[in-house]
């Protein structure tokens, strides 16, 4: 198995060891679905997997430290709306066997209201989960999201530079002996 590693920035893969192929996407959905679709067809897909890391911010009490991500939302597009028109907006993608539920989107949530609002659905939010997920699922790569808790989704976000260093620590380390 060969694994390409997908993040967002720069900052969150501080510590992934040298050797591991590395993607760096930029903020959002749309340049996670870009730069993911880029490096997905510039490889060689056979036997490869997408481990994408990355920071998030948890929505819930007691949520925190590094999680595998089993079902991921896109938790910004007005999906009734869509299917009330009659087509499906594949919001929701289950990418493994864990409980743990991530809500993506372009929103840099860091209002409490949001945060609660987005807890009755989702253990975490991130930004760009979702779109390295639906680019995989569409050109039959596997994938795994694995998250490490920088904040609260909260105030606190706003603070996230200072708080990318253990992020990216926990997440290198995790790597580094990721089972298969």
């Amino acid at each position: 198995m060969t694994v390409l590693v997908v993040t967002a920035t720069e900052a969150e893969a501080a510590h992934v060891l040298a050797g591991f192929d590395v993607v760096v996407t930029g903020l959002g959905k749309t340049a996670a679905a870009v730069a993911t679709t880029c490096a997905l067809l510039e490889r060689d897909r056979a036997g490869l997997t997408v481990v994408n890391i990355g920071t998030a911010g948890a929505l819930r009490p007691g949520v925190e430290g590094l999680h595998e991500v089993g079902t991921v939302l896109n938790h910004d597009i007005s999906a009734a709306a869509i299917r009330a028109l009659g087509y499906d907006p594949e919001d929701e993608l289950e990418i493994g066997p864990s409980a743990v539920v991530l809500a993506s989107g372009d929103v840099f949530v860091s209002d409490p209201a949001v945060r609660d609002a987005l807890a009755a659905r989702a253990h975490l939010v991130d930004m760009e989960g979702y779109a390295v997920a639906y680019a995989c699922r569409r050109l039959a790569v596997p994938v795994r999201l694995v998250k490490h808790v920088s904040d609260a989704a909260d105030e606190s976000a706003l603070d996230w530079p200072a708080m990318i260093e253990r992020s990216a620590r926990a997440l290198g380390a995790w790597l580094a002996q990721a089972p298969g």
